[in-house]
């Protein structure tokens, strides 16, 4: 199956990886926490702490019965983290997220937990409150009335009033009409009506007030009501970008579309339909068993990770929408899972016909240090590759001007359970370099005759898929992405692919793990640090099913006991092409 051959030894010394390692974590703090442009964002996101999503819930509760003055029920809640990702990557890009922070925050909050009351009463189909999430006040609401009962409703209630009466009810309110409706609500939330000047232009649905004296750059502050049945049905309080950046924002979405369904989806979807290929084409040289341990992981964890985010897909999605979609995302990972699964069975097996051998087996000579070993690794990479992200980010911010903004559908906030957050991380993990590494480069090299130029492409692709990410402009992330995946690259062809799969979980479990220890709490951060461990552990175990005294040689005599320092089992007859 194997030529013969010596272990291939190309590497960094134990001692020179870990001294990398260590420079590295330094840079990475620097970047991160202590130089004021790189840690902006997360100082701010720790500005102040967090109240629970149930003090967010009693906060809406006591709001709607005190302030309102609704009664009914209020145990079905949902409650949910939204975010003014327009305004917050306004504010970011023009270094202005300190300043506005100390300014306007309690009254303008960029981030808030909106509770959602469904069928409350006889009238309302629904009812929410954004609550602030530090200060837990109310500093917003809206009112949905459900049209056949209120239909109802108000036929109870008005019985002979007029017809002019009935269409003041619907919402054909005079610009006066509406500024008086709006008063009460302004001494509600705290503004001074001598600051507040109604904006006339455009006014059909609703009534916008500008807010003098409030600006943060070119963004305004703004007080927006709609009315219905001639009352307010909902206040909204948010400072309005610049319509330059809006639309900035709106051209950079289409290229990023384009470039993660035409780049990244469709030659993600032919590298799959070559893994089934050569899958076939070099099952002589591999296994059809090999694939099905990492990909019923990889396809285990993804489906958990899609419960998980129950509480945004509730929010958007009634049941039976609801139902349909976690079908059609069972059948989209079911395929994702195939896909891994092909590249793991074909990636091998074109590596093994060459000779080549990037992933062991357990019946091996070695595999339970090498497991044990490369997790070790991993983690020495792991740490380099944070510190090569934060300078590879500095250097963006300084040349290209990068800047970030908030996505509520990827925050921990918006999961069942945040702690269960960095177990994605073994998704990305496992099916990026089963998909891009170790069927991607030697599929390629076939075709190209040159590792590099086949890694540079995978890494291309892989890369590509990372550009609906919100951060701009949005060629920041493959080009980011184009460094790291050659390091993987570089990691995989010279460690293995275990060291790299280690290496690959065990980053983006770091940057995880500290989102979720950001949130607070002793269980977030006991979390955080079990999954930073996790690898380790999971290393030791298998080793532990593997250890030195338990291996056989390939006439199947036992090693001595004592040899517990055999060298690394990847080989490959030459080094042509790295």
């Amino acid at each position: 199956m194997q030529s013969e051959t010596k272990p291939y030894s190309r590497k960094f010394k134990s001692s020179t990886l870990w001294l990398l390692a260590g420079i590295s974590v330094v840079l990475f703090f620097l970047f991160q926490f202590i130089f004021p442009a790189a840690s902006d964002n997360q100082q701010l996101e720790q500005s102040f702490k967090i109240i629970t999503k149930e003090q967010a819930k009693e906060s809406a509760i006591k709001f709607v019965k005190s302030e309102l003055k609704l009664n009914g029920n209020f145990e079905d809640a949902l409650v949910t983290y939204e975010t003014r990702s327009d305004i917050y990557g306004y504010l970011s890009k023009e270094d202005l997220l300190g300043k506005y922070t100390s300014s306007y925050d309690k009254q303008f909050p960029l981030d808030v937990f909106r509770v959602r009351f469904n069928n409350p009463d006889d009238v309302l189909s629904a009812l929410t409150v954004d609550i602030h999430m530090s200060t837990g006040q109310a500093v917003g609401f809206e009112k949905i009335v459900s049209s056949s009962k209120a239909n109802k409703k108000m036929m109870l209630d008005l019985g002979a009033e007029s017809l002019a009466t009935l269409r003041t009810w619907e919402g054909d309110l005079s610009l006066d009409d509406k500024v008086a409706l709006s008063a009460p609500y302004l001494k509600m939330f705290g503004f001074d009506s001598n600051q507040l000047k109604p904006l006339t232009k455009d006014q059909e649905l609703g009534l916008t007030y500008q807010v003098s004296g409030y600006s943060a750059g070119e963004a305004k502050a703004q007080l927006l009501f709609h009315f219905e049945y001639g009352s307010v049905s909902s206040v909204e309080s948010y400072f309005s970008p610049p319509v330059t950046h809006t639309k900035y924002v709106e051209k950079q979405t289409v290229l990023a579309n384009w470039l993660t369904f035409a780049g990244y989806a469709l030659l993600t979807l032919v590298l799959g339909i070559l893994a089934i290929v050569y899958s076939s084409l070099t099952r002589a040289h591999t296994s059809f068993k090999r694939g099905i341990f990492l990909s019923s992981i990889y396809f285990v964890l993804s489906i958990l990770g899609t419960v998980n985010m129950l509480p945004i897909l509730q929010k958007d999605m009634n049941s039976g929408m609801l139902l349909f979609g976690l079908i059609i995302q069972i059948i989209f990972t079911l395929f994702m899972a195939a896909s891994v699964y092909f590249s793991l069975v074909g990636g091998d097996g074109l590596l093994r016909k060459k000779g080549i051998i990037l992933w062991s087996r357990s019946k091996e000579p070695g595999y339970g240090r090498h497991v044990l070993d490369s997790v070790w690794d991993g983690y020495a990479w792991a740490l380099i590759l944070l510190g090569v992200q934060a300078i590879i980010f500095f250097i963006l911010e300084k040349t290209i001007h990068t800047w970030s903004t908030t996505d509520a559908t990827q925050s921990p906030y918006n999961m069942l359970y945040p702690v269960l957050f960095p177990l994605l991380a073994w998704v990305a993990g496992i099916g990026e370099e089963a998909v891009y590494r170790l069927f991607g480069i030697p599929m390629l090299k076939k075709m190209f005759r040159s590792t590099f130029a086949a890694s540079v492409i995978t890494t291309l692709i892989w890369a590509l898929g990372h550009t609906l990410y919100p951060i701009y402009p949005v060629i920041s992330r493959p080009i980011e992405l184009l460094f790291i995946g050659l390091i993987f690259s570089f990691i995989f062809l010279r460690y293995g692919f275990v060291t790299v799969v280690f290496a690959h979980v065990i980053f983006d479990s770091i940057l995880m793990a500290l989102s979720l220890m950001f949130m607070g709490g002793v269980l977030n951060i006991a979390a955080g640090l079990f999954y930073i461990a996790l690898p380790a552990i999971v290393a030791y175990v298998i080793y532990l099913f593997n250890p030195p005294s338990k291996e056989r040689h390939q006439d199947g005599s036992a090693p001595p006991y004592e040899d517990k320092k055999e060298e690394p089992f990847i080989t490959t007859p030459h080094p042509e092409g790295h």
